[in-house]
């Protein structure tokens, strides 16, 4: 993917003229950090999280008493007996997991969800930025290899539009 926008820049940059090219980066990751509702959404998140882990616990406990219950089954408890309480085992196990895996895709669910309108912002906001300052490219400073004096680091502006410090 980077090596194909890399080679889409090389061949655009001609048709631009090197005079004409302005390149900027921004840190997203940090300006998404610094977010006045990034504190709201964690705190959804969290709250969300601790009641999924209550109701996991609650699962988890009826999981050990039943299992608690087969344990104490003496030997001359009917196979059909231990039959049923081994399937009910079976059961709650299922039931457990498939609780696990359903929160925690509604819990990425829920945070896809209330991240989406603070990207959309930034989003906004890095557009407005790259047009009011004339820029070709604004670019993930993710992983730079080399940085020329000729790019500008964005993120102050985007936060200066975002109304932040």
């Amino acid at each position: 993917m980077i090596k194909k926008l890399l080679l889409a820049i090389l061949i655009a940059i001609p048709s631009f003229g090197f005079a004409q090219a302005k390149f900027g980066v921004i840190h997203t990751e940090t300006l998404m950090s610094e977010m006045p509702e990034i504190k709201e959404v964690q705190a959804a998140l969290e709250a969300s999280s601790k009641k999924y882990e209550d109701e996991f616990n609650v699962l988890r406990e009826e999981f050990d008493k039943l299992y608690a219950e087969l344990q104490k089954l003496d030997e001359t408890t009917p196979q059909t007996i231990k039959d049923r309480r081994i399937a009910e085992l079976q059961d709650k196990d299922t039931r457990i997991q498939q609780f696990r895996k359903t929160s925690m895709e509604d819990l990425q669910r829920q945070e896809m969800q209330l991240m989406a309108p603070i990207r959309e912002k930034i989003n906004q906001a890095i557009q407005a930025v790259g047009k009011e300052g004339g820029f070709t490219f604004l670019f993930e400073d993710t992983m730079p290899i080399y940085v020329g004096t000729d790019v500008t680091d964005v993120t102050s502006l985007v936060k200066a539009k975002l109304g932040m410090k």
